[in-house]
Order: structure tokens, then C-alpha cells, then sequence
């Protein structure tokens, strides 16, 4: 069984956080991107994000609910990072996988 959060952010600059995202993770994981949808591997669990307009929306999973909180803290803590100007923050929920 997979353990899934979700969140969204309307942002003028969806694409652009999409990609330094998955182009900084790149370094250290495995990580595919374009302008428009992402993916990253991490050992805890995996993030797919997309980006339309000026909305990016984020998804990660893992089969290991306690790593849940793990992918939370690296995105939120990564978003802050790059959206400072904005001072973005995710609201995640819980999704059914």
C-alpha cells in the first residue's frame, strides 16, 4: 500500500520552482524534469510535480507511512529556499493512493 500527500500552490512561477527543484535534487537522487512535470527518487519515497499556469502541484508516496513526514520536510523545507521572495508555503493533505 502506498501512503500519498498532495498540495498545490498558485504561483506565477510554477515552472521555474518545478525545475530548480528537480534540477538541485538531480545532484543527489535520481530526478527527470521539463518544463512542465517532474520526478524524483529519494530512497524514502517518490515526488511527482507538474506545473500548469501558475499553479505547481506536488505529490510524493512512499510504502512506508512514517517516511510521510520526511518528503514533507524536504520539499517544504527546498520551497522556502527557492520561493523566498513569495514566502510560498505548501498546504499538504492526504490522498488515497
Amino acid at each position: 500500500m502506498l501512503h500519498v500527500i498532495v498540495s498545490e500552490a498558485e504561483t506565477p512561477s510554477a515552472s521555474k520552482y518545478l525545475q530548480q527543484l528537480c534540477k538541485h535534487f538531480a545532484h543527489k537522487v535520481p530526478s527527470t524534469w521539463s518544463t512542465e512535470a517532474g520526478a524524483v527518487e529519494f530512497p524514502f519515497g517518490h515526488c511527482e510535480m507538474q506545473a500548469a499556469d501558475d499553479r505547481l502541484s506536488i505529490r510524493c508516496s512512499t510504502p512506508d507511512e512514517g517516511n510521510l513526514p520526511r518528503l514533507q520536510g524536504v520539499i517544504d523545507s527546498h520551497i522556502a529556499t527557492f520561493a523566498f521572495r513569495e514566502k510560498l508555503q505548501l498546504q499538504w493533505r492526504r490522498e488515497t493512493a
